[in-house]
């Protein structure tokens, strides 16, 4: 039940080994606070009196994009608290196919274990207890004071097991240290400034040609293997996005389907237009950026590809207010002008807007497609409001 206090969360426990114990009491969580470990974890500790390690998102409820009246998560302990527990809904801890590995009993402990050998063999010793920061299906997240300053461990799902390999090759670039890697974790040394979320017209512009200059400087056969983004490569997982969006009208169903239709000739189109295949950060926007007035870093590199550069512009314009949209595009099109001479940015740009869109759309049912179930509510509205942004873009 949701109250004055917040919103209602109960942890169902288990031990490392699996073995269930039983579901705790609701505690209060603030509305803008469920979704980060950090927040829950703290919030468990004042009301429970017990530190466990989050796993995964079990149940919200209502799970259909409205406010939750409760927030289920499944944590491990490392023995059986001394607390009542209720029995719990067998269900909510049965194993799942596409259950993420640090999702699963035992899971946190052995990437944590992993991190701390990974610094020794480097001369750096963890000096604190690990803070578990944010578990979800797309990464989990620790900070570990070690002598050498804060570390960040990151795992990621196999869709994203590149991002290691795409930051050691931008070593030199504005991007995270890389301390170690893994196939499906980084160890990376700690970026000092803020996240950048709501960046003014002065610092978007800083944003955009730290984008450029990477794009402009990697030449993409020197990338390790990842997704490949180009308009005829699409159409299939278009059509798919399009079928399994039951809430889509038919007027804006009939547009997209015409923008899918016209995807083949379209590579062609943005041929003629001068700008080269080149690494796309994949999710582009003022909060993947950390920093300060002198110097910014972009962050999370899991959801990268190759393509055509200005597929990063959606996803950036998409927070921007319109009158800044419109500055930071001029601005980013002059800059792909002077990268690229000859090139035409602007008639590129004009051709991507609506394929740009779509593939956003697919790149969120792809994500709804490799997780599992009870996770879902955090990305299933995405794609119809990426197919419907596609369809006014289409037709205007």
């Amino acid at each position: 039940m949701t109250t004055a206090a917040g919103l209602s969360v109960r942890l169902v426990l288990v031990l490392p080994g699996g073995t269930p114990l039983g579901v705790t009491a609701p505690f209060a969580v603030s509305d803008d606070d469920w979704r980060e470990a950090r927040a829950v974890l703290a919030a468990a500790h004042a009301a429970l009196g017990i530190a466990p390690a989050l796993l995964r998102l079990a149940r919200v409820t209502p799970s259909d994009g409205e406010r939750p009246e409760e927030v289920v998560y499944v944590a491990e302990v490392p023995e059986l608290p001394d607390l009542a527990l209720s029995d719990g809904d067998a269900s909510l801890i049965a194993d799942a196919r596409l259950r993420m590995a640090w999702a699963r009993p035992g899971g946190p402990s052995r990437y944590l274990v992993w991190a701390q050998a990974a610094l020794a063999a480097e001369g750096i010793a963890v000096t604190g207890d690990p803070e578990q920061i944010r578990t979800w299906n797309l990464s989990a997240l620790w900070r570990l004071p070690t002598d050498s300053g804060i570390v960040w461990l990151k795992a990621v799902p196999p869709f994203f097991a590149h991002e290691g390999a795409v930051l050691e090759r931008l070593q030199g670039f504005a991007v995270p240290r890389l301390l170690a890697r893994t196939d499906d974790a980084v160890l990376l040394a700690d970026v000092p400034g803020d996240d950048r979320y709501g960046a003014g017209v002065d610092t978007s512009r800083r944003m955009i040609d730290l984008l450029v200059g990477i794009q402009s400087s990697v030449d993409p056969s020197t990338l390790p293997p990842m997704p490949r983004w180009t308009p005829s490569s699409l159409a299939p997982t278009a059509e798919r996005t399009l079928a399994l969006a039951d809430d889509v009208d038919a007027e804006d169903r009939a547009a997209v389907a015409s923008l899918i239709a016209r995807l083949p000739r379209l590579e062609g189109d943005l041929d003629v237009c001068g700008l080269p295949d080149t690494l796309v950060h994949g999710d582009f926007h003022p909060g993947n950026l950390r920093g300060d007035d002198d110097r910014l870093v972009l962050l999370d590199w899991g959801d990268s590809g190759i393509g055509h550069p200005l597929l990063d512009h959606a996803a950036f314009m998409e927070r921007m207010p319109a009158a800044a949209a419109s500055t930071l595009t001029t601005h980013w099109t002059s800059a792909w002008r002077a990268a690229v001479p000859g090139s035409d940015p602007e008639r590129a740009l004009e051709l991507l807007t609506p394929y740009g869109a779509l593939r956003q759309a697919t790149l969120y049912r792809g994500f709804l497609d490799r997780i599992e179930a009870s996770e879902h509510v955090y990305h299933a509205a995405d794609p119809t409001i990426w197919l419907r942004r596609t369809a006014a873009l289409v037709r205007g």
